[in-house]
């Protein structure tokens, strides 16, 4: 079957991503891309070792007279977020990303692309089978898991490498240097929700709120999208107050911790001749939406539409459950905490609501938050989970991972700009990213490590609406090439 990628450039690139993403997702630790990958080493003839974790080394030799070069760890990650519209037929289970080129970009259909670390890995493979580059010694570090909690940074084990250069090749902005990053953790919620049968006489409806950008939880969240959980909480909690009866079956929305929500659903019941009444609050709360999201958000709906009733839909949340659940949602944070004092334009802190979800008679929060100031990101989990507990909630937080401190005199930070500006004729920004890298556990496993981030333009990661623009992949290969050439 022909694909829409075989023509592009860097060819060797694109066509390690070509394989990358043909490849059904998720599954455990990666175990479909880890093989796909060791079977591309030990066609080569390349060392390949694995840790417990499932993190792969695979050792290239270097070009012939650079043997005696400083060693240098190339670095991405092997799992991607997978996210689809909900009227998008996909199974990332059975299927691979089925992608398009417009213009100069690639794009996936209806989901996430996968750019977000796939052209990272595919670069470092394509570095290791190119013949026209020059390099030293090179590690190509392939960690699993990162996008749900690092896994494998955390639990790297860091014997397996000898090099103390890295680039890290998981940085979204093409013509930048990223040289630090936040830290982050997340803290998961349970409320019990007890239930009741339903008024005699109500009937069900559903609300519908789709059409955001969502995006990436860190790189997106100085955008201030909408949150769609936030926005359903505040038609219903309005509903309420202006007298609509109403009872709450059921609410869910979001799916992974580090997107942003696109879309949520409430199923709720509404006493007889009250729908309309739904309808008029929900087209009011709609209107102010797009006054404040409008320009942001172009493409959000509201939609209420009446449900044929059957039996799963008369259980309903007791009043004091409804309340505290929606109350709860609409007092947890969301967005922009804090600007950095230090790094112009810079987000510190921040915290996503990412999850809802309810289950018989208990609803699962979850909720992320980053800050490169980690005195910064321990008082955002403070205040999280007291807004669990005063709810009546049980939370769980899981280990928060370190920051990267920003080091500007970094040798090989130096290095990667010199070589940027020396190719196009201008200095490249030189950042520190509101998104958690895997370089700050990766330093921490491996004392002395000195690191530099670069990639090219991918925008809207983590959300159907992902793409990765070709030209910049040609430069961020270019440039990537010169770098390993200037350290050899």
């Amino acid at each position: 079957m022909t694909s829409p990628l075989e023509t592009l450039e860097p060819a060797l690139l694109w066509r390690h991503f070509d394989t990358i993403r043909r490849i059904p997702r998720p599954s455990k630790h990666e175990e479909r891309i880890r093989a796909a990958v060791a079977a591309w080493a030990a066609e080569r003839g390349f060392t390949t070792t694995a840790d417990p974790t499932g993190n792969l080394v695979v050792k290239v030799p270097a070009s012939a007279g650079h043997e005696g070069a400083p060693a240098v760890v190339l670095q991405g990650h092997l799992d991607m977020v997978c996210e689809k519209n909900s009227d998008v037929d996909h199974d990332f289970m059975s299927r691979g990303i089925e992608v398009e080129v417009a213009g100069d970009w690639v794009q996936a259909k209806g989901t996430t692309l996968g750019a977000d670390n796939g052209i990272g890995v595919a670069a470092a493979m394509a570095v290791a089978d190119d013949p026209q580059l020059v390099h030293g010694p090179l590690e190509l570090l392939f960690t699993i898991d990162e996008e749900t909690g690092l896994t494998g940074a955390k639990e790297l084990d860091a014997s397996m490498l000898s090099g103390r250069l890295m680039l890290n090749l998981d940085t979204e902005e093409d013509g930048s240097v990223y040289f630090g990053c936040a830290g982050g953790a997340d803290s998961i919620g349970r409320l019990a929700t007890p239930r009741r049968t339903g008024l005699l006489g109500s009937v069900p409806a559903k609300l519908t709120v789709r059409g955001l950008r969502g995006g990436h939880s860190g790189l997106n969240i100085i955008d201030n999208r909408g949150n769609a959980i936030k926005l359903a909480t505040r038609i219903l909690l309005a509903a309420l107050e202006q007298g609509v009866e109403l009872d709450l079956v059921s609410i869910d929305g979001g799916s992974k911790h580090n997107a942003i929500p696109r879309e949520c659903f409430a199923v709720c019941r509404v006493g007889a001749g009250e729908l309309e009444r739904l309808r008029a609050v929900a087209a009011a709360c709609l209107a102010d939406f797009r006054e404040e999201f409008g320009a942001s958000d172009p493409e959000l709906e509201v939609v209420v539409d009446a449900l044929a009733d059957d039996a799963a839909l008369q259980e309903v949340l007791n009043v004091h459950a409804r309340d505290r659940l929606l109350r709860l949602l609409d007092g947890l944070p969301h967005g922009v905490l804090a600007m950095s004092r230090e790094v112009p334009g810079l987000v510190e802190t921040s915290n996503n609501l990412a999850v809802v979800a309810t289950e018989g008679s208990q609803a699962t929060i979850t909720v992320s938050y980053r800050s490169s100031v980690m005195p910064a990101l321990y008082a955002v989990r403070r205040q999280v989970d007291s807004i669990f507990r005063q709810a009546g909630a049980e939370v769980r937080t899981k280990d928060a991972y370190p920051g990267w401190k920003p080091n500007p005199l970094s040798p090989i930070v130096q290095t990667t700009c010199r070589v940027y500006e020396r190719l196009f004729g201008a200095a490249p920004g030189l950042k520190a990213i509101h998104a958690g890298l895997e370089c700050g556990l990766l330093i921490e496993k491996a004392p002395g490590m000195d690191v530099a981030s670069i990639g090219p333009q991918i925008e809207n990661a983590h959300s159907p609406d992902e793409r990765v623009q070709i030209s910049s992949v040609q430069k961020f290969y270019r440039h990537l090439g010169a770098v390993l050439e200037e350290l050899a």
